[in-house]
């Protein structure tokens, strides 16, 4: 077991180079959000934005797009109905996030299933939420297991794996794990990553006031922002839920709850200090 500290994020987040762009740093494609649950894309989006990806664009309901468009000007916006423009976008992605509010629509689960057949082999992929239900459901399969992550809470992890509460014993997790070839970030007070390099990480931090809405969608984007622009590995996905959690503990000092949009808002400066103090 490796238990996460502040050197997983002197080692994951570095200083930018002084001739970069924005593709420097990564093309994300964000897909999610119904007509009920456009909230959770958009804190994707944000928490994506403001972890530093150079380009986002969120395939989303058309009732999202004008929201989405006066929180973050900065993302670019597909309609669920642009199929042709969607395997565009698609096709340029570095990392592809699915699942925050996407839903459990038939629509939803085709989509799901066009994006795993269309995943190339330099692309990351992020599966969360209603996603990972749709995979489970309807029994989809990974084309490069390696560069998928999934981040399930602890019911989401029980139907992607088939083990009860009882039964998500550190062992049993990893020997799921090894079956499914991708990583694992299971959600909890004590978030754990699972992967085929090491035994677990163990995040130790994190606070009863994260207990809110969106703090899953916000870890998610968080993930898929790092994965864009540093080293694609397990470290880099650990730095981003480490950072997720020390932005809370902080946060939780002077707050009763720890809204997912404050951690977003927060971002750019710890990102700042801890690529500074490694420079």
């Amino acid at each position: 077991m490796v238990q996460l500290n502040e050197e997983i994020l002197h080692k994951v987040i570095t200083k930018r180079p002084e001739i970069s762009h924005k593709g420097t740093f990564g093309r994300v494609v964000l897909i999610g959000g119904n007509q009920q649950y456009g909230g959770a894309i958009i804190m994707s989006a944000e928490a994506c934005i403001k972890s530093g990806a150079g380009l986002t664009t969120v395939i989303t309901a058309k009732e999202n797009h004008s929201a989405l468009h006066a929180r973050l000007p900065e993302a670019m916006v597909v309609d669920f109905s642009e199929t042709k423009l969607i395997y565009q976008v698609l096709d340029k992605a570095d990392v592809i996030l699915i699942g925050p509010g996407l839903g459990l629509a038939k629509e939803m689960a085709l989509l799901l299933k066009g994006i795993l057949n269309n995943q190339q082999a330099e692309q990351w992929l992020v599966i969360d939420g209603s996603a990972i239900t749709l995979f489970s459901d309807y029994k989809l399969s990974l084309k490069f297991p390696a560069q998928t992550t999934f981040t399930p809470h602890l019911a989401e992890w029980a139907h992607l794996s088939g083990l009860s509460f009882v039964q998500q014993t550190n062992e049993n997790n990893r020997a799921k794990q090894a079956l499914l070839g991708a990583k694992i970030v299971l959600k909890s007070h004590r978030t754990t990553i699972y992967d085929d390099a090491v035994a677990y990480y163990q995040n130790p931090l994190g606070n009863p006031g994260m207990a809110t809405g969106g703090m899953g969608d916000t870890l998610a984007g968080m993930i898929s922002g790092f994965l864009a622009q540093f080293e694609k590995n397990t470290d880099t996905i650990a730095a981003a839920v480490y950072l997720h959690s020390l932005i809370g503990d902080d946060l939780a000092k002077d707050n009763y709850v720890v809204l997912p949009t404050s951690i977003s808002e927060s971002l750019p400066r710890y990102m700042k200090k801890f690529a500074t103090e490694r420079n």
